[in-house]
């Protein structure tokens, strides 16, 4: 069984590839659905968020049925029936780079405490977002703009938002920790006209209508274990994006598109000129820097296409992901703590122990017993590979086996028929010598 040290480390040396392959399908995918829906595009970029957190922890675990479809390894047609397949020398499918165990450790303890130092930067900005949302009060708006905030919420029923004013931010934002609030900064209640309040309500509104401050949370807490990867804000960063055309789309709707634009342009003006910092965790109507592709869209208002058109976008946005998320998983690295170079050698051999080749000692066995499939483990379909480090003596008997990996319930198996195996003493210059190799069984099950 593979160690959490391991884990981690094949979990990082995955991501490290990964998240890039990742997130250059979702470019592509993106850019195939741009004219589907805005909609469309930033559902790809959360897939490619989730992906990216999920993909290079699942290519680490032993899915040892879709490796064997991947592999192409042998699956007995019987129905019910089960195969023991037996492979001499090293592996060469989903073999394990074999590490030192300190170098594992020392990785997994600074990689652990990074994740720390993560979570409770997420909690600190939680905390200074719920001290913000404390310290509010209600805004003053005026009966045009309350009925405006009432009839929005209750188109896209929404229920009751609470819209307050902080001094604390210099942007309009949207929080959801206990209840729905819109905050405004108090500046803009003085200096925004009341066209232009009505815009940012209706923006912030749309976020509140798409629940997008849970949503932002939970991605957030997602990708904690890949906060460290260079390559993970650029796709927050998209969707984000798209999120903020998304919610102008909605809004629009509710003034007019031309309207919207030039109030979201005077807003620009009025809030963006000093370029105050964003409030952690919360949901605004500035919240990234993409503004001209926001008024390009507002401006050129894409249709959607339709038919056969739209079916070949989400053709090969799909596509795109599934080729992305196969060659991540085929290729992916694993690792194992490295075993020792003379481990489970005895003294009298370890000396003058050669490694021979796997056909050369494939051809000396003068007889084998093929493992037996475990009847609890047949039972509970549990299938893979068992790699053993196995050292034959000068006699040809099996003097030394360890295992180095594989289903812990089958290994037993594989060491009780390979400790029983025969082979003609392997001959250097006339002299028989101790040879070591390794064995794989592998344990597949009809479908």
């Amino acid at each position: 069984m593979k160690s959490i040290e391991a884990w981690i480390l094949s979990y990082l040396l995955n991501s490290l590839w990964q998240v890039p392959l990742l997130f250059v399908a979702g470019l592509a995918a993106a850019r195939a659905l741009r004219n589907v829906s805005i909609e469309s595009e930033h559902r790809a970029w959360v897939g490619v968020l989730v992906l990216q957190s999920l993909l290079p922890a699942i290519s680490t675990l032993p899915h040892t049925w879709l490796q064997s479809l991947i592999a192409g390894y042998r699956v007995t047609e019987a129905s019910g029936a089960a195969g023991v397949t037996v492979t001499i020398g090293p592996a060469t499918a989903f073999s394990a780079l074999a590490l030192p165990p300190a170098l594992l450790a020392a990785v997994a303890l600074a990689y652990s405490s990074l994740c720390v130092c993560f979570m409770l930067r997420l909690g600190w900005r939680c905390v200074a977002l719920y001290r913000i949302q404390r310290d509010v009060q209600n805004a003053a708006l005026d009966e045009s703009t309350a009925r405006f905030a009432a009839q929005c919420a209750g188109a896209w029923q929404i229920g009751r938002v609470v819209i307050a004013a902080s001094s604390r931010i210099r942007v309009p934002v949207t929080i959801r920790l206990f209840r729905n609030v819109i905050l405004l900064p108090a500046e803009i209640l003085s200096r925004a006209s009341d066209f232009d309040l009505q815009t940012v309500i209706a923006h912030e509104m749309a976020h509140v209508r798409r629940n997008d401050f849970l949503k932002n949370l939970a991605y957030e807490v997602l990708a904690l274990p890949l906060a460290w990867h260079p390559l993970l804000q650029p796709t927050r960063d998209h969707l984000m994006e798209t999120r903020e055309i998304a919610c102008d789309a909605m809004a629009a709707g509710t003034q007019g598109r031309t309207q919207y634009l030039q109030s979201l342009l005077r807003l620009a003006s009025l809030l963006v000129h000093e370029m105050p910092a964003r409030v952690p965790n919360a949901i605004g109507i500035f919240d990234t820097n993409t503004l001209e592709r926001r008024l390009m869209y507002l401006t050129n208002n894409p249709g959607r296409i339709a038919g056969a058109r739209r079916f070949a976008a989400l053709a090969v946005a799909a596509t795109l992901t599934l080729a992305a998320c196969g060659s991540a998983y085929a290729l992916a690295m694993h690792v194992d703590a490295a075993q020792g170079g003379s481990a489970g050698i005895s003294a009298s051999t370890s000396s003058s122990t050669v490694q021979v080749p796997a056909k050369e000692m494939e051809a000396n066995i003068i007889s084998k017993q093929t493992p037996k499939y475990p009847a609890d483990a047949k039972l509970a379909r549990i299938q893979g590979k068992v790699v053993l480090n196995a050292v034959i003596d000068q006699k040809g008997d099996v003097k030394s086996l360890k295992v180095v990996s594989g289903p812990k319930q089958l290994q037993q198996s594989a060491l009780e028929a390979v400790q029983q195996w025969k082979y003609k003493p392997y001959l250097v210059k006339g002299k028989p010598v101790a040879v070591q190799t390794t064995i794989n069984i592998i344990y597949t099950l009809a479908n």
